[in-house]
């Protein structure tokens, strides 16, 4: 099997990748892997093998039809990561988002149709969905996207459905809860939060800390993506989620514990403009159906992931510089 990984060298294209080229989650030894990335600063092409015979990087734009059209013959699937995902770069200004995660995803699905690939897999995020006070969203739940970052990939959501409908592509959507783990940019939460420990700074609270989220170890993402994959169905939409639920702040609390600091070293600062309080996530679909099931425990794997941090800081260094 060959597939194309869009957006495969960053945080969790780049697991995906590692692991399939490792033989997880029951992928075939064979099972060749195309890896599109354009390395902004949150793709490194160091966080994939520097030489394997089953991988072939290729350095380049999702946006960019020529590209994709001469690239995307011979390949059995896509698995479309790709996308501008940072919020709060989105709230600052929006329109890369949606040329990235809009129409990057009609160009890449335009595409996958006129090469006839068999099998296109759309990664999207829980925030389309908006904010939920209470319960947790079903897939059939209505998309009310809150920030520039959210709308953006509803759209995209929306034209994976259209290529399924009009032209009969065999795609899904997965919609995920928020990630962590290792070879996570340091503009995310928790390796932010880690990493300013690391150096004695502060962490950077929004608001009063009360915004809750659902929390994934990547690898169990992967694993959700790859079953998907294989076994789920043309315009279907599944939820990955964990069951773990937390506070902001009681997250920054248990990663202070893990570095070794105290409250003192927790900032509140402004709220983000139109912060979602909540999001949570009906999974039953996905384990009902496809028989996915977390392996990851929240506790293990964000203290492996701290522990990750603290052993790779030229990694998040020079992550931090791409940033900048």
């Amino acid at each position: 099997m060959r597939i194309l990984v869009t957006g495969g060298a960053g945080f969790i294209g780049s697991h995906y990748a590692r692991s399939l080229l490792a033989g997880r989650y029951g992928a075939a030894p064979d099972t060749r892997i195309t890896v599109l990335d354009k390395l902004t600063y949150a793709g490194d092409r160091g966080n994939l093998p520097a030489h394997h015979d089953r991988l072939e990087f290729v350095r380049g734009d999702v946006c960019d039809g020529a590209l994709l059209r001469e690239l995307l013959p011979g390949h059995d699937a896509i698995v479309h990561f790709a996308a501008e995902s940072h919020v709060d770069r989105s709230v600052a200004g929006g329109r890369e988002f949606v040329r990235t995660n809009a129409l990057g995803t009609q160009v890449l699905l335009e595409a996958a149709s006129l090469s006839r690939v068999e099998r296109v897999l759309h990664i999207s995020t829980d925030e389309v969905y908006g904010s939920i006070e209470q319960g947790s969203w079903t897939e059939e739940r209505p998309l009310l996207p809150n920030s520039p970052y959210a709308a953006s990939k509803a759209s995209a959501d929306l034209i994976a459905r259209s290529y399924w409908r009009t032209h009969g592509l065999d795609v899904s959507i997965t919609r995920c809860s928020n990630n962590y783990g290792p070879y996570q940019h340091p503009e995310k939460l928790v390796p932010r939060f880690v990493t300013n420990l690391l150096r004695g700074r502060k962490v950077p609270v929004y608001g009063d800390g009360r915004n809750r989220r659902e929390w994934i170890h990547v690898d169990d993402h992967c694993r959700a993506i790859h079953l998907v994959l294989a076994k789920g169905g043309a315009g279907e939409i599944y939820n990955v989620g964990s069951g773990d639920e937390l506070e902001n702040l009681r997250l920054a609390e248990h990663l202070l514990a893990l570095c070794g600091a105290d409250a003192s070293m927790i900032e509140y600062v402004e709220d983000r403009k139109g912060h979602d309080l909540r999001y949570a996530l009906d999974d039953t679909k996905i384990r009902e159906q496809l028989g996915y099931e977390p392996q990851v425990p929240l506790d293990r794997g964000i203290a492996e992931t701290v522990a990750w941090y603290e052993a790779n800081p030229r990694w998040w260094q020079a992550a931090g510089r791409r940033e900048e």
